[in-house]
Order: structure tokens, then sequence, then C-alpha cells
């Protein structure tokens, strides 16, 4: 099971050298990955009253592949979406911006994507909402050819490509895409043309329920459901380190492949203080122990 970290991007500053001291910490403590979260853009909750969403016009966000190409050049980590809100991006774009992250990477993006919850920015990006869940599953299509062939014609429902293709292409061909969701439709999608998923639910009947219903759809479409991965996500809580432990048990019992380990919204204070619960996290693991991360990307 390999294990990695959730970048805290909400708590942390956004300058580079914080960016740099973070990841390269990071890696010295044998995580695997970095998991980041995608949001564009954040409401306004005085205009969108009464705004619900956890995060809100003055939560700080970077943008992934952005910040995936920054990261490329300073670290060896696997660099993972976790997810790109897809349906609201144009889709030959984010087959460029992936395909750049890998190659630059060497080959170490695994683009987790999903539909997202939030109307305001599909309206914003010029996206209808309503549509998300089908147009993830043209793109998700499109995205492969695009990363495999020299040029292709896509006529579809929501895109269109005539006689295009990208160069250079990725080192990865096709990347892996690994999906988000919550519903019986999204895990059914998920069986039906992912590489790997993000189950949004703890170990337990939940997460039982979902994974039989992902295997079954990928049988009936002529799917190995023992060749797609799963992330589970756990979070380091200050003081006793035996609730982590125990929920890191509980993903690996559950069969989870990948494992992400999230420090947010736990009153830890700055760069010094994520990365003190993290070294504490890696201690009590035992990230040098022979299983874990045998995956890491060199």
């Amino acid at each position: 099971m390999q294990i990695g970290v959730v970048y805290p991007q909400t708590e942390l500053s956004p300058e580079p050298e914080a960016v740099r001291s973070y990841v390269r910490h990071v890696e010295s403590l044998g995580f695997g990955h970095l998991l980041v979260y995608d949001h564009v853009l954040g409401a306004d909750p005085e205009v969108h009253a009464p705004w619900l969403g956890p995060y809100d016009v003055d939560t700080t966000f970077h943008e992934p592949f952005v910040f995936f190409g920054f990261l490329a050049a300073v670290s060896h980590l696997e660099l993972v979406t976790g997810i790109i809100i897809l349906p609201q991006r144009q889709t030959a774009l984010v087959a460029k911006q992936a395909a750049e992250v890998d190659l630059l990477s060497g080959g170490r993006l695994r683009l987790g994507v999903g539909v997202g919850w939030n109307a305001v920015e599909y309206e914003a990006l010029g996206q209808d909402f309503a549509t998300r869940g089908a147009r993830e599953e043209e793109q998700i299509a499109l995205l492969r050819r695009l990363w495999t062939e020299r040029s292709l014609t896509h006529e579809g429902r929501f895109d269109q490509v005539r006689g295009a293709g990208l160069s250079p292409l990725p080192v990865q061909r096709p990347i892996p895409v690994w999906m988000g969701g919550n519903s019986a439709a999204a895990y059914r999608r998920i069986g039906r043309v992912a590489d790997g998923w993000f189950p949004q639910v703890a170990p337990g009947p939940a997460l039982e329920e979902a994974v039989e219903i992902v295997a079954e759809s990928a049988e009936r479409h002529g799917r190995d459901p023992a060749l797609l991965g799963m992330e589970g996500r756990v979070t380091r809580e200050p003081g006793d380190p035996a609730p982590l432990l125990e929920a890191v048990a509980a993903w690996r019992h559950a069969g989870a492949t990948h494992l992400s380990v999230n420090t947010m919204g736990q009153g830890y204070r700055g760069l010094d203080g994520h990365l003190a619960a993290l070294s504490d996290a890696a201690e009590a693991i035992g990230l040098r122990a022979p299983g874990l991360n045998p995956q890491r990307p060199s």
C-alpha cells in the first residue's frame, strides 16, 4: 500500500519556498505521493447566501497543473489530483496540461477526476452543471485518445475534435485516470471507465456496498475489478496516534492500494505544525518498514 499526503493548501503560505520546504520534507519522511484538491473559483458567501459549501472565496487553492509543473522540478513524489473537477474544464486543454505535467515529471502524474459540487464554478467557467456526469464519461474516453494517438477525430455530445492531436505526448500512454464520487451512479461509472477510485466513505458497510457496485459494473463491462486501484484517506489528529493506526489498518484490510494522510482542519499551525504532524504519522505508521510505498517513484 502506497502512502502519501494531502497537501494542506488551505492552511499553508502559498509562497514558493514554503511549498518547496513542505514537499521535500514530506519526501524525506518516506511518503510516496502528494494529493491536491481543485477549485478554480471560490464563491462569495454574501452573494450566494446562505452558503453551505466547505470552501469560499477566501479559501486558498493552487491551480493543480501549474502547481505540479513546479513540483516536478523539486521532488520525486507521485503527483495526484484528488480531484480535478473535469466537466467544468475544456477537455483538450486538460489533456494538454496533464501530458505536460506527466512529461516534466517523468511519468509521475495520476489524474484523479470528478464532477464536483459547486454550481458557482460551473457558471463562471461556462459549463453546464446539470450534465456534468455524462460529460465526464465522454471526456475520459477522449482524454485517453488524445494521450495515445497522433491525430484523431471525435464527434461527441460535448466535444468535437477533427484531425488534431497533442505533441509532445505524455510518458504514460495513457495517464492513469482515477475517479471520485459517492453515489451509485458514480460507482457504476468508476467500474466502467476508471483505473482507480477515491472512496468518500470510511471502511465499513458503506464502503463494502460501494466496492460491490464498482466490481459489478466493472465485470459487466468486461473489466477485472482486481485491477482497479483504491485510495483511502485518514486524518492525523493531535495526540494519541492509535486512531490513525486503526484507520490505516482498516483501509489495508479493505483492500486499499493507496492511502493519503490529511492534516488539515486539526489546528496545526503553519508549515512547522503540519510537518511535525506528518513526522509523527510517518513514525507511527512505520513508513520505512518493508511493504510500505513499494511502488514509490524514483
